[in-house]
């Protein structure tokens, strides 16, 4: 009995747990676009299609994890002035980038 309680439970988690993270996800996503797009592209140059594009995902997932992301920004923009770009706004920006890199099946419309 306490098996089954235990495997019902368990799925109710995941159930209800499942679609926030969606929602949280996707929310990171499009917050991520908006930086981008009123922050970031005016230093740039150009979309943030060619921007999330110069890497792949695998590659925007290392230098993330390596602290090398704003490094990185900063060497595809030159022009981008990261003390203009707030501490909070660098993880939105790359699941934005990582989930339109090169690989990605998704286009935003930046």
């Amino acid at each position: 009995m306490k098996k089954i309680m235990l495997a019902l439970s368990l799925l109710l988690f995941v159930g209800v747990n499942t679609p926030a993270f969606a929602h949280s996800h996707k929310y990171q996503l499009r917050k991520g676009q908006k930086i981008f797009k009123k922050k970031i592209r005016k230093y740039c140059g150009f979309s943030g299609v060619r921007f999330a594009r110069k890497h792949t995902q695998d590659e925007w997932e290392e230098i993330y994890d390596d602290d090398r992301f704003q490094e990185e920004a900063k060497k595809i923009c030159p022009k981008l002035k990261l003390k203009k770009i707030k501490k909070s706004w660098w993880e939105p920006v790359y699941q934005f980038t990582h989930e339109y890199g090169q690989g990605g099946s998704h286009v935003p419309h930046c």
